[in-house]
């Protein structure tokens, strides 16, 4: 990731190969094989509940899905299918696929179609590259204060405890405990504690 190898960052099979060579012994693992072999519930869980209705409420309304992950293709596809919402995604943009990986802002222009909104779960990976891109970023933060829930989340940028939240994440991204303030660039646009919040984003629902 120092060197900006975004690709070979996530290539855990090369990972795996080198290793071994420097310690002189054979892989004798297929790491998608172990992947697949333990994707199955409990081991792997949605983060919260509403998330296919929710995607597939927006496929309704027009909008089309994609995802845009470092993780390599063979080794996501198989979570998301037993998860139930590989079908629902019409673009599926990892970093063998495109040459390249988040935080290159690059990494959205292998996107079909006007890209209308971002979501993650980083500053650094997520709300960054798209903010460069002039992608609407949304950041989800589960861990939102309650008193802050109540607020749209466009609003949501400005309350203090918050954005305080957004910079003590900034400051465990980039491990550096000295920053006192959130780098502008790294502010999104609009700040979500559940994935069902999205449509409001979108305009689909009214915002109070």
């Amino acid at each position: 990731m120092a060197l900006r190898q975004w690709v070979a960052a996530y290539d855990w099979d090369d990972m795996l190969s080198v290793r071994c060579a420097a310690l002189g012994v054979q892989p004798g693992v297929d790491i998608e094989a172990l992947v697949r072999k333990h994707c199955v519930p409990p081991k792997v869980h949605l983060l919260e509940q509403g998330i296919p209705e929710t995607l597939r409420k927006l496929r309704g309304e027009g909008f089309a899905l994609a995802v845009v992950t470092n993780g390599f293709y063979k080794y996501q596809a198989p979570v998301m299918e037993v998860l139930g919402i590989l079908e629902l995604f019409e673009a599926i943009i990892t970093p063998e696929r495109a040459g390249t990986g988040k935080p290159d802002p690059a990494i959205f222009q292998h996107l079909p179609g006007e890209v209308l909104a971002h979501v993650g779960d980083r500053l650094d990976h997520d709300v960054h590259p798209a903010n460069q891109m002039k992608i609407v970023s949304v950041l989800i933060e589960r861990k939102m204060p309650e008193a802050a829930k109540g607020i749209s989340p466009y609003m949501r940028v400005r309350d203090q405890r918050v954005r305080e939240l957004c910079t003590e994440k900034w400051r465990r991204e980039c491990k550096n405990n000295g920053l006192q303030e959130l780098p502008e660039q790294f502010v999104p646009r609009a700040i979500i504690h559940s994935l069902t919040e999205l449509p409001m984003v979108l305009g689909i629902e009214n915002m109070e």
